[in-house]
């Protein structure tokens, strides 16, 4: 049988199969072929108790993708949930997870909520600021219940994950998703929900057929490390139109004369905050350069 796994703790799985969730284990051939299970993963299990919805786990289906922080697999696309406002958006913390999924290649829908308490005007230029770098922006409001629609249109048919830092209303977003669903969960809840086991673990819900969300734990920090100070430049997809205007080939818009995004920048056309967040992030990338081969 066929399933996709929606929780792993203390070493069960949990297996959304079209006749229920099954609690399985992951037999020991994984560990020996170093074979980790994500959530998110499509396996084979093998039934070995039915009226208690017990099984094993045979095989890990080939995977379109994966991802470390989040650990899951086989995203479509990521909603990013930040708040407009109360707090206001930390726009250095959200930009390091654009590029994470730029590195990853998985296509991001970036939601700002609080609309009801931020000033329009502020939206406004937050919204233009993204929407301009070529992504997808929502703008909504949980505690109005307002362009929740929007989101669930975005959703449908697909795998997705829901990120955000602590206290930007995710939870009520993921809360409003799911307010129309009458599926059958089993006893995953009673299973899972042990108190011994109190850490966060990504958790993939279903809130329609074949539409999927991930709840991750909220962070509140993330480390671009993993790639060189030189390759940064092609995870700001704003600056790929005016790089043909550099003098420099390998220009990387920083300290280079006759530069076109730097000039791209003193005409309004970038934002001012993503350049300054790409300078940063330069310049820890040179950093970790200098530490590693001194």
């Amino acid at each position: 049988m066929q399933g996709k796994i929606i929780k792993g703790i203390a070493g069960f799985y949990y297996i959304q199969t079209k006749t229920g969730i099954y609690e399985c284990k992951a037999k020991g051939s994984f560990r020996n072929r170093k074979l980790k299970p994500f959530v998110g993963d499509n396996v084979e299990i093998t039934v070995l108790d039915e009226e208690n919805k017990k099984g094993n786990m045979e095989e890990i289906l080939e995977r379109k993708n994966f991802l470390i922080r989040p650990a899951v697999a086989n995203v479509d696309q990521t909603l990013v949930i930040f708040a407009a406002a109360k707090p206001d958006p930390n726009l250095n913390l959200l930009d390091r997870f654009l590029i994470m999924m730029e590195q990853k290649n998985v296509p991001v829908v970036l939601v700002f909520n609080k609309t009801d308490v931020a000033e329009q005007g502020k939206l406004a230029e937050l919204a233009a600021t993204y929407e301009n770098c070529g992504y997808q922006v929502l703008t909504v409001s949980a505690l109005q219940e307002e362009g929740i629609s929007k989101i669930k249109e975005i959703l449908k048919g697909k795998t997705s994950t829901v990120a955000g830092p602590s206290g930007v209303g995710k939870s009520s977003i993921i809360n409003l998703l799911q307010s129309d669903i009458h599926m059958e969960t089993g006893n995953i809840s009673e299973k899972i929900e042990r108190g011994k086991h109190t850490t966060r673990h990504s958790e993939l819900i279903s809130i329609a057929e074949d539409t999927y969300i991930f709840d991750t734990p909220g962070f509140s920090s993330l480390y671009v490390t993993d790639m060189e100070k030189e390759e940064l430049k092609s995870y700001f997809p704003e600056f790929a139109e005016y790089e043909g205007e550099c003098k420099f080939l390998g220009c990387v818009h920083v300290n280079e004369p006759v530069c076109g995004v730097k000039e791209a920048l003193k005409a309004g056309k970038i934002s001012q905050s993503r350049y300054d967040n790409y300078k940063l992030l330069y310049e820890e990338l040179k950093e970790n350069e200098k530490r590693k081969y001194s």
